[in-house]
């Protein structure tokens, strides 16, 4: 976890949260799961889905108001234990 004083943004901060992985029901349900467990004002958040050409992949782009450098973390890694997901950026 990175240190409040180590990190060049002012929280609170709208931030964009790019996840690319499989279209399939589990990545959809993990990034639901991981912004319930970490973004207590669901409100604030947006998501917007683009799947790829064939449709086998999508991008998801999860914009929220973070709180802190530790919430970011947090949801970042709770993104990567999902096993459809093949980034997270």
């Amino acid at each position: 976890m990175t240190d409040e004083g180590d990190t060049l943004l002012k929280f609170p901060c709208r931030f964009p949260i790019k996840v690319m992985g499989e279209a399939h029901p589990e990545l959809f349900a993990a990034v639901e799961s991981a912004i319930a467990q970490h973004v207590p004002d669901r409100d604030s958040v947006e998501v917007v889905r683009r799947p790829s050409r064939a449709g086998n992949y999508v991008g998801v782009t999860i914009t929220l108001t973070a709180t802190s450098q530790a919430q970011l973390d947090a949801l970042y890694q709770a993104l990567q234990r999902c096993s459809r997901v093949r980034m997270v950026l």
